[in-house]
């Protein structure tokens, strides 16, 4: 995270609310259609053992067209609405985390100007589980909504309390975090990796700048 003009970090408010706009955008316009595709080709039954039994979709690309000549081309936002609250939420816990223990370990460490990259590392990973921790249950109840085409007349409410009561009838209340550990083990890494290369990339593009804007006074 960059500091602002006069220097200092942003405000709390300010970085929860560009992560929660940087979240519902990417939800809009990436993360719903491809996460329909990937759940449907993940879903779909296969039988190593019987050579006939093909899966239904062959590819990402097959499964996209199939969706959309037998579903409308609505059926690839399904689950939209609860994507993006699981993104925004993913971003803004992310990004307001670790600005803050950005700022925490920089005011124990006066010394230093910029933390060293293992403590970027540290603190990326750390920030990135805050994302799913805080929303298992959307992203739970919106992949048992990608997972099977909506029933005729079926409206996104329905269909949402019917998976609702189904998981607490079926899997007790603790069904809704399934998969938190899988989700943990891929995100926290991630966002770990990201956040340290993030910082060693600003930082060398502000020390080549350096020169230049000395240059040019």
């Amino acid at each position: 995270m960059s500091q602002t003009p006069s220097g200092g970090s942003p405000p709390m408010g300010v970085v929860f609310l560009a992560g929660l706009l940087a979240g519902v955008t990417e939800a809009v316009m990436v993360v719903t259609p491809m996460d329909v595709i990937k759940i449907r080709l993940q879903a779909q039954r296969h039988s190593m053992m019987d050579p006939l039994d093909a899966p239904k979709y062959r590819n990402a690309i097959h499964a996209a067209f199939l969706i959309t000549k037998e579903e409308g081309f609505g059926a690839l936002y399904k689950g939209v609405t609860l994507t993006a609250l699981r993104q925004a939420t993913n971003q803004a816990a992310n990004f307001t985390a670790y600005q803050q223990f950005k700022s925490m370990l920089l005011r124990l460490q006066p010394e230093r100007k910029e933390l060293p990259s293992y403590q970027h590392l540290v603190i990326g990973g750390i920030s990135g589980a805050m994302g799913p921790l805080s929303n298992a249950p959307i992203d739970t109840i919106k992949t048992r909504i990608q997972k099977t085409p909506a029933k005729p007349g079926e409206s996104g409410y329905t269909r949402f309390r019917n998976v609702c009561s189904d998981i607490i009838a079926h899997e007790g209340y603790r069904g809704f975090y399934k998969g938190l550990t899988p989700r943990l083990l891929r995100v926290a890494p991630g966002q770990a990796i990201t956040f340290m290369v993030y910082e060693r990339v600003r930082g060398w593009i502000e020390h080549w700048k350096a020169p230049v804007s000395l240059e040019g006074t």
